[in-house]
């Protein structure tokens, strides 16, 4: 965590100066908009496939946990509004937008590269770190994840550190992220695709981690209020 902080605040101190991170970001505000009612109606509909296969005898070994988890998300959605309320105005620019631990290589216990950059068009400086920080396999297989969290948002340089990292709303990115995404069952109905199993395992990993995340909100925002009131690295 602590060379992957590293490299992520290099990347965001390069990226600040683009003329494109200066511009509109209209990813921004489509993502602040999440549409709870589309969330539920799609839920709804992966469950009356997964039904109606149960009805036809077709029941495979993942349609039992896809129906529990569903069933899980629809009644965690009701957390959104309040959770997208509770942003306060957040840094945009040109970042990196998937800088997780399967775009990093190492050689031994040196980061030697950082791989599959998106696009650039500006978005949350807080979705780039939140992601990292409370990457959803650390966050559901590490008791420890807070402490990950806390390591990589103290590598960054003070300033990005303030206005991203040290913040509240960056778990709370962090999450909504997972609260919103369907991504993984949504593939697997009606036709998994080629690489479907590992799409399934992604979904329940990451509707662990949003469980998680929602539990832990005292503790993560205690933490982040703790980082925000420390001296900031140099």
């Amino acid at each position: 965590m602590s060379s992957a902080g590293t490299a992520l605040g290099r990347i965001h101190a390069a990226f600040a100066g683009l003329p494109a991170s200066n511009g509109p970001a209209p990813q921004v505000t489509r993502w602040r908009t999440i549409d709870v009612d589309g969330l539920s109606a799609a839920i709804s509909k992966l469950l009356a496939v997964i039904d109606q296969r149960a009805a036809c005898s077709e029941t495979a070994a993942f349609d039992t946990e896809a129906a529990r988890t569903l069933a899980e998300r629809r009644g965690m959605l009701g957390r959104i509004p309040a959770l997208l309320g509770e942003l306060p105005e957040l840094t945009a620019q040109v970042l990196h937008g998937d800088h997780s631990p399967v775009n990093l290589l190492f050689d031994g216990g040196r980061l030697s590269a950082v791989l599959d950059f998106r696009p650039p068009d500006p978005f949350l400086v807080a979705y780039d770190l939140g992601r990292m920080a409370f990457y959803p396999s650390i966050v559901v297989s590490d008791p420890q994840w807070m402490n990950a969290a806390r390591t990589l948002i103290t590598r960054l340089p003070g300033r990005q550190a303030c206005r991203g990292g040290r913040h509240p709303g960056l778990r709370r990115v962090a999450l909504l992220e997972l609260l919103g995404s369907l991504y993984g069952v949504r593939q697997h109905y009606p036709k998994p695709g080629l690489f479907q199993d590992d799409l399934d395992e992604f979904w329940l990993l990451r509707h662990r981690a949003a469980g998680i995340l929602l539990r832990h909100l005292a503790d993560t925002d205690a933490l982040l209020h703790a980082l925000a009131a420390a001296p900031a690295r140099r």
